[in-house]
């Protein structure tokens, strides 16, 4: 599986990730949060920002099923899920749903944060249905 390489807009996400904390990028103009970082922002234009730590919260905005073809690394994982996730914060963010199967995955489910370790150094965010929904 590729490794994502940090650079210096998305540096404080990787780390946050890296802590197990999800942190989302804000402006420090106008306060507009935003995910995936970027070095400015779309609501004000401004180049400052900084990260707060989101709840890791939010719900199933969209999702897909990826049988394939896909590419070659991702191939031996097929089926999986690749789910658009709103956060609580409002911001929205790609990831993959954990020990969920895909007839289960709906819109609108909530879910929260867990983080995967893939090589000691990197931790990558995913996300489990809450206790709550899947009681």
């Amino acid at each position: 599986m590729p490794i994502p390489v940090p650079n210096f807009d998305n540096a404080g996400f990787w780390e946050g990730c890296r802590q197990h904390e999800l942190r989302i990028q804000r402006c420090t103009a106008c306060g507009a949060l935003r995910h995936p970082p970027r070095p400015m922002c779309p609501h004000c234009g401004g180049v400052d920002s900084d990260w707060m730590r989101a709840s890791g919260r939010g719900s199933v905005f969209s999702f897909t099923i990826v049988h394939g073809p896909t590419l070659p690394v991702f191939q031996a994982q097929a089926p999986y899920n690749v789910v658009v996730v709103q956060l609580d914060e409002g911001p929205y963010i790609v990831s993959n749903l954990v020990d969920c199967r895909a007839e289960q995955i709906r819109i609108g489910v909530k879910v929260e944060v867990v983080f995967e370790g893939v090589d000691g150094t990197m931790s990558l965010p995913r996300f489990r249905v809450t206790a709550k929904e899947g009681a």
